[in-house]
C-alpha cells in the first residue's frame, strides 16, 4: 500500500460516510416510517428518507454538521508499511474533507478561532483475525455528541440502575439531537474506555442480536423503554425515538463500574475498508 493509494482510498471513505446513509441505518429508518402512526412523526421520517436519497444522488452531505472524524485502525496480518501510517491516515481524512467540500468544523478547544480540518481522532488496535489493515471512519456530529454521558457506578449497583441512567440520558437529549437515535452503551473497563466503547459499538452491525444473551436482553429492554419516551422523530412524538441500542461490555476493577452512553442522531455515518 503506497502513500498515494492510501490517500485515494481514504478520500473515497470520507465521501462514502458523508454522502451515503449506511444500509442498516436506512433499513431501520424505512421500517420506522412503515410502522409509525403519528402524522407529524411519519412526515419527519419521510423528510429523512428524502434527504438521504438526494444526498446520495447529488453527492451532498447528509447533514450540514460534517462532524469530527474518528478513525479506528485495526492492524492485522501481512502488511508492511514504510511510512508513518497514523499520520498518513490523518492527513488523508483532512484532504478528503477538503476535496469533497465538506464543512471544516475543528477548532482549538480554548482559543477556538477559524475552523479547519486538522484534529482527526485516531485509535489503533491489533486484530490478528484480519488479513490486512481495517480502517473505520466514524463521522461524529456534535448535536448528539454533546449529549454523551458517563457515570461511575458503585460496583453493587443493579442492572436496573444502569438502565435508568441510559434512559435518562436519552430523555435529557430530547429533540435536540435529531431523533430517531442510535444509542451506544459501554459498560466496564475505565472511564475513558467505557466512553470509547459506547462510540465504537456504533460502527458495528445494528440489526444483529448480540451474541451474549444477557446483553441482547438488556439491549431489548432499553430499546422498548426509550421508545416509550414518546420523543419521536425530530421531537414530533411517536413510537420511534430510537432505531437501535447496542451495548458493549469490558472487564473492570472490583471497586468500580463505569458506564458510558453515546447518542447518534439518525444520520449515523460510518464506513470501513480493509487495505
Amino acid at each position: 500500500m503506497n502513500y498515494n493509494e492510501l490517500q485515494e482510498k481514504i478520500s473515497n471513505l470520507v465521501a462514502e460516510s458523508n454522502f451515503k446513509l449506511r444500509t442498516d441505518v436506512h433499513k431501520l429508518i424505512k421500517q420506522a416510517y412503515e410502522t409509525e402512526n403519528g402524522n407529524r412523526a411519519k412526515t419527519a421520517l419521510g423528510w429523512i428518507l428524502d434527504n438521504a436519497r438526494k444526498a446520495s444522488r447529488q453527492t451532498l452531505a447528509l447533514c450540514q454538521d460534517t462532524g469530527l472524524p474518528m478513525v479506528f485502525i485495526e492492524a492485522g496480518k501481512n502488511r508492511n508499511i514504510s511510512y508513518s501510517f497514523v499520520e498518513a491516515v490523518s492527513n488523508a481524512v483532512a484532504s478528503g474533507y477538503k476535496k469533497h467540500y465538506l464543512r471544516p468544523s475543528i477548532v482549538d478547544p480554548l482559543i477556538r478561532g477559524k475552523p479547519g480540518y486538522n484534529g482527526v481522532q485516531i485509535y489503533t488496535d491489533f486484530n490478528p483475525g484480519i488479513d490486512g489493515i481495517k480502517i473505520t471512519l466514524l463521522v461524529k456530529g456534535f448535536g448528539s455528541e454533546n449529549k454523551s454521558a458517563l457515570k461511575m457506578f458503585d460496583p453493587t449497583c443493579s442492572v436496573g440502575a444502569i438502565e435508568d441512567f441510559v434512559v435518562d440520558t436519552v430523555k435529557s437529549a430530547g429533540p435536540e439531537s435529531c431523533p430517531p437515535f442510535i444509542v451506544g452503551v459501554g459498560i466496564g473497563a475505565t472511564a475513558d474506555r467505557a466512553l470509547l466503547l459506547s462510540k465504537k459499538v456504533l460502527t458495528g452491525p445494528l440489526t444483529s442480536p448480540n451474541r451474549d444473551k444477557k446483553i441482547s436482553q438488556l439491549e431489548g429492554r432499553l430499546f422498548k423503554r426509550i421508545n416509550r419516551l414518546n420523543i419521536g422523530p425530530m421531537g414530533f412524538g411517536g413510537k420511534n425515538t430510537v432505531l437501535s441500542v447496542k451495548v458493549e461490555k469490558n472487564p473492570t476493577h472490583i471497586a468500580g463500574l463505569p458506564v458510558g452512553v453515546n447518542i447518534s442522531c439518525w444520520a449515523l455515518r460510518s464506513a470501513s475498508i480493509i487495505l
